[in-house]
C-alpha cells in the first residue's frame, strides 16, 4: 500500500489504509472497512479496513512471535538505534506527505503539523533510541557482593494513541517501547488512522523487522481493541485518552494483572496573579487554551485570573482570542481548525449551552461558524465565558475543546484552593514575576505538570503523566526506562 499524498488537492487520491501484521499489510479478517473524513468539509479522503478480536489476536501473535523468537529484543541497544534513527531520518524526508496526511485526517493546521509535530514525531524516536543506548545502570560493589541492575524489555506492548496529535502520541509510546527492545501492537484511534499506516510503511522501509511493529485499525469495546487490552501474551498497554476509557483498560486489564500507563483526561487552571506580566500571560493563556481548537488534554480551561487585574486582562485577552484566524488548517494564514467531528462539536456546543443555564455569559463566540465553505465542516470559535463559578458543571467536567471559563480570585491561598478543587490533575499553569509564589504554588499543585510563565515547554527526560482521574503513571526518560522494562536485581558473590 501507498498513501503518500504529496498535495493539498485530495481529488486523485484516495489512499485505504491495512492493518500492518507479521510485516505485510492485510485486510480485516471479517474484511469490513470505514470511512475517515477530513474535518474541514467532511469530505471522504479514504477508507480504512476495520478490525475485529480477529485481528487484533493476530497482531498479538505477530509481536509475541517477534519478542520470542526474533533478533529485535537481542539486538544491542546501539543497534536498535541505528533503525530508530534511520526511521526518524525517512520522517523528516517525508515530513511534508506526513504533514498533509495529519491535516486533511485530524483537521491539524498544517503550518503546526509540519513545523510542529512532525519534528517531535522524529525526535520521539531519536531521543529514545539515544536514551536506551546511553543511559547507565546501576552497580553497588559490596566487599564480597557485586550488586547490579538490569533493563531487560517487558515483552509484547499493546499502544492506544489519541486522535487530537496522532502521529506524535503514538510515536511517544512506539518509540520508547521500541527502544528498549520490546515488540508493539499500536491502535491508532480510528478518527485519523492514516499518518499511522503511513508511518508503519516507513518503519519497515528503514530496516524494522517484520512483527516488531503491528498497527491494527478500528474501534475499541469487543471490536479490535478487546483483545489488545486483555490477552495475556501482552505485557504492557499504554494509553492516551478519555478518563471513562482509561478506566475500562485498566479493569480489563486487571484481570490478566498487566501494568497500564494512561495519560488521560484534564481540565487544566491557569491561574493569572496580579503581579503577572500581561505581554507574557495573554498570549501564552491564548495558547494555552485555543491551540489545537481546545482539544488537548492539559489546555487550561479553567482560567483563574487575580480580581484587580480582571478587567483588563480579560478584554486583552478577549481581543486576542477574536483575532484567531479559524479556518480551512491547510491554508498558511489559519490559526484554528475545525473539531475532529460532528459528534464532538456538538458536545462542545452543548457545554456552551449549558453554561448559558448554569449562568454563564458568553463573551465571544459561542456558536457554529457556518460561513462560506466552513459550513461543511466542524468548526468552532474561540469562546470565552464569564459569571461561572468553579463548582458549575461547565468549570468541572472536560470539553475538549476552544472553551474557557474565567473566574476570578483574590488571594494566593484561594487560587491554589480552586486550582486543586477538580478530579483531574493532569497539568496546571501560572503566571507571576514572584519567584518564592511560583515555587509554593507548584509545590502544593495537584498535577503532573506546572508551567510557570510559559505553556507546553517539555523536556523528554522528565516525567509526563497525571493524578487523580487525569491517569495513572509517568513516561518521558527514566519513567519510561521503568514501564517499558523488568528491572531486575543481579547479586554476585566475587569472591
Amino acid at each position: 500500500m501507498t498513501l503518500g499524498i504529496p498535495t493539498t488537492d485530495m481529488s486523485h487520491a484516495l489512499p485505504c489504509a491495512r492493518h500492518l501484521i507479521d510485516g505485510r499489510a492485510v485486510e480485516s479478517a471479517n474484511g469490513e472497512t470505514f470511512e475517515t473524513r477530513d474535518p474541514h468539509d467532511n469530505s471522504v479522503i479514504g477508507t480504512v479496513v476495520r478490525g475485529s478480536a480477529a485481528d487484533g489476536e493476530r497482531a498479538i501473535k505477530s509481536a509475541r512471535r517477534a519478542f520470542d523468537e526474533g533478533p529485535w529484543p537481542r539486538m544491542t541497544p546501539r543497534e536498535r538505534r541505528k533503525i530508530l534513527h534511520d526511521i526518524a531520518d525517512a520522517v523528516d524526508a517525508h515530513r511534508d506527505e506526513l504533514a498533509m496526511l495529519e491535516t486533511v485526517d485530524s483537521g491539524k493546521i498544517t503550518r503546526q503539523a509540519l513545523h510542529g509535530e512532525m519534528p517531535r514525531v522524529a525526535q520521539n524516536l531519536r531521543f529514545f533510541a539515544d536514551y536506551a543506548a546511553m543511559t547507565p545502570s546501576e552497580a553497588y560493589p559490596d566487599g564480597a557482593v557485586l550488586g547490579y541492575t538490569l533493563y531487560p524489555p517487558a515483552g509484547v506492548v499493546t499502544a492506544i494513541s489519541p486522535w487530537n496529535a496522532p502521529l506524535m502520541l503514538a510515536t511517544w509510546k512506539v518509540a520508547p517501547a521500541l527502544a528498549f527492545g520490546n515488540t508493539v501492537v499500536l491502535k491508532p484511534a480510528p478518527q485519523t488512522p492514516l499518518t499511522a499506516a503511513r508511518f508503519g510503511e516507513l518503519a519497515l522501509a528503514a530496516g524494522l523487522p517484520e512483527g516488531v511493529l503491528n498497527i491494527v485499525h478500528g474501534f475499541g469495546g469487543d471490536e479490535v481493541a478487546g483483545p489488545l487490552v486483555s490477552d495475556p501474551r501482552v505485557d504492557r498497554i499504554t494509553f492516551t485518552g478519555s478518563s471513562a476509557t482509561g478506566a475500562r483498560i485498566m479493569a480489563a486489564a486487571a484481570e490478566q494483572l498487566t501494568p497500564v500507563s494512561a495519560e488521560l483526561g484534564g481540565k487544566s487552571a491557569n491561574v493569572v496573579f496580579d503581579d503577572a506580566d500581561l505581554d507574557i500571560a495573554v498570549p501564552e493563556s491564548v495558547k494555552a487554551i485555543f491551540a489545537g481548537s481546545g482539544q488537548v488534554c492539559f489546555a487550561g480551561s479553567r482560567l483563574f485570573v487575580q480580581r484587580g487585574i480582571l478587567p483588563e486582562f480579560l478584554a486583552r485577552f478577549t481581543a486576542q482570542a477574536e483575532d484567531i484566524v479559524v479556518g480551512d488548517p491547510k491554508n498558511p494564514s489559519t490559526s484554528m481548525g475545525p473539531l475532529i467531528e460532528q459528534r464532538h462539536l456538538d458536545k462542545v456546543h452543548g457545554y456552551v449551552e449549558l453554561a448559558r443555564r448554569e449562568g454563564g455569559t458568553v463573551v465571544t463566540g459561542g456558536s457554529r461558524v457556518t460561513t462560506g465553505e466552513m459550513a461543511r465542516g466542524f468548526y468552532y470559535p474561540p469562546t470565552v465565558i464569564t459569571g461561572l463559578t468553579n463548582e458549575s458543571r461547565t468549570a468541572q467536567e472536560e470539553i475538549f475543546g476552544p472553551v474557557v471559563a474565567v473566574i476570578p480570585f483574590d488571594t494566593e491561598q484561594e487560587a491554589l484552593r480552586l486550582a486543586n478543587s477538580s478530579p483531574y490533575g493532569l497539568a496546571g499553569i501560572l503566571f507571576t514575576t514572584h519567584l518564592d509564589r511560583a515555587h509554593r504554588m507548584a509545590a502544593a499543585w495537584q498535577a503532573g505538570t506546572v508551567w510557570v510563565n510559559c505553556f507546553f515547554e517539555r523536556d523528554l527526560r522528565m516525567p509526563f503523566g497525571g493524578q487523580g482521574i487525569s491517569g495513572v503513571g509517568r513516561e518521558g526518560g527514566q519513567y519510561s526506562r521503568d514501564f517499558f522494562t523488568e528491572p531486575r536485581a543481579v547479586m554476585v558473590r566475587t569472591h
